[in-house]
């Protein structure tokens, strides 16, 4: 893979989770499957390649791309909003983030009890689920900035599904923090458009 390529799958992984948090927000429900695949990127911790964080392959990263196309196509009709914020805010908050080395080690001793738990119980349990969701309270949203999260108030008030956007949000942050470690810069976004949305349409057409 080129550096591009690469770049574009973590940049995949984040507007998954972003897409994921908006599903959720809206009709409470998403596959397991999309949760697990998503939460696994947290604890995968000496990957050999980008895409062995995702799992080996970027089959499952689908969504991710479409949302990542869409938002970068800026059709008003077609314009992911509020998942394009969801993504912005959470590459804002990782480079907060990378700022904090006691956070940061905190996160890793965190993650490996974490791993742990979701070898005995499944990563989708909500022990486990609401273990990522607490890390993240603990590390993320003790920084100014905050993810407002709209959707419908019936879902977004359930614990379980506050704990779910917090455990993918927090997933969304992993994603960014490999985006930025491959040389992505924010200004991509916006200068290497073209680039990017070729390299996308390849992806999408596989």
């Amino acid at each position: 893979m080129t550096p591009l390529q690469e770049q574009l799958v973590a940049l995949a992984g984040l507007f998954q989770a972003a897409h994921l948090v908006h599903k959720l927000a809206q009709t409470g429900q998403i596959s397991d499957a999309s949760l697990e695949y998503m939460l696994n990127t947290l604890l995968i911790r000496n990957p050999q390649s980008t895409l062995d964080v995702y799992g080996g392959d970027d089959y499952a990263l689908r969504d991710g791309y479409r949302t990542l196309q869409a938002a970068l196509l800026r059709d008003a009709h077609n314009l992911p909003r509020e998942s394009l914020r969801y993504a912005l805010s959470m590459l804002g908050l990782e480079q907060q983030f990378a700022r904090r080395d006691d956070l940061l080690q905190l996160t890793g001793e965190r993650l490996e009890r974490i791993g742990q738990q979701a070898e005995q119980f499944g990563i989708t349990s909500s022990g486990v689920v609401g273990a990522f969701a607490d890390l993240y309270q603990d590390t993320i949203s003790t920084f100014n900035q905050r993810i407002q999260v709209h959707g419908d108030m019936r879902y977004l008030q359930q614990e379980a599904t506050a704990a779910k956007i917090r455990a993918l949000l927090f997933a969304g942050i992993r994603s960014a923090r490999l985006w930025r470690q491959l040389g992505g810069k924010r200004w991509h976004l916006l200068f290497k458009r073209g680039t990017m949305l070729t390299q996308l349409q390849n992806r999408l057409s596989h």
